[in-house]
């Protein structure tokens, strides 16, 4: 069957979350190049849409992403591989942005699947879906952010476990080896990971980007770790989010952010 690259990912706003949904379920939404860029283009089109403040990541049919799309894959010379890695790579790009990223996992989310919803900033997986970092099995080592996400999670070595010596892990265990952030029973992860949205929207834009980019910058030195959150409060008390939240406080109610 046929998908139309214009349905590859589907787009819904639901308030100020837009959900976007991989949409190859006849292959369990497995990864070609149409969709890489076609995946690359919604993450990046929500990221700049004002009225979207936060971002749901999930698939269709009953799966997350069953990884790359290997009967799209042949031999080939590393300049003809490059810009397939790079659309790839793209996409991580895209999802390390400022907006709340949120994955929510039903079903395989094998190799690049497990890549993808690693780099979102909160994992949502039902009980009984499958992780497995499964580039290996087909001689490759792994892309899609996964040298990032996977040792941000779990620590360079139980990452090199995972990636050396691959298995399938499912989403409870997943859960308690802090390789996702939540874990709901089957069928239910969209739910939850709508509502996480929702509390993330309604939060302060300029400090969740913030936040994002503070914890990505990879500073080392913890001076100027220092340094760059000073910065980042210096920047954010000059806010109108800053004054809204101060004043919500003292009145007690809660705040109606604006990103200003």
């Amino acid at each position: 069957m046929a998908t139309d690259e214009h349905t590859l990912v589907t787009v819904e706003d639901r308030d100020s979350v837009r959900v976007l949904t991989l949409n190859r379920p006849q292959v369990k939404n497995a990864i070609d190049m149409p969709l890489r860029v076609v995946l690359a283009e919604a993450v990046e089109a929500a990221m700049d849409d004002d009225s979207v403040r936060a971002i749901v990541l999930t698939g269709a049919g009953g799966a997350f992403c069953s990884g790359g799309d290997i009967s799209t894959m042949a031999r080939q010379a590393p300049e003809l591989t490059r810009p397939r890695a790079q659309a790839a790579q793209r996409v991580i790009r895209a999802l390390w942005r400022g907006k709340p990223v949120i994955a929510a996992v039903e079903g395989p989310a094998f190799g690049a699947g497990t890549a993808l919803a690693l780099a979102c900033d909160r994992v949502v997986a039902a009980r009984d879906s499958l992780f497995g970092t499964t580039f290996t099995g087909v001689g490759l080592a792994g892309d899609m952010g996964i040298f990032t996400s996977l040792p941000d999670r779990i620590g360079i070595a139980a990452a090199k476990q995972l990636l050396m010596f691959p298995r399938r892990i499912s989403g409870s265990e997943a859960g308690e080896l802090g390789l996702v952030d939540s874990v709901v029973e089957p069928g239910a992860a969209l739910d939850a990971a709508l509502s996480d949205a929702a509390a993330a929207a309604a939060g302060p834009p300029l400090a969740l980007a913030a936040i994002k980019a503070t914890l990505a910058s990879g500073i080392v030195d913890r001076d100027a770790r220092l340094d760059l959150e000073v910065e980042n409060q210096a920047v954010l008390f000059d806010t109108e989010d800053f004054a809204e939240g101060v004043q919500a406080f003292h009145a007690r109610r809660r705040p109606n952010f604006t990103g200003r």
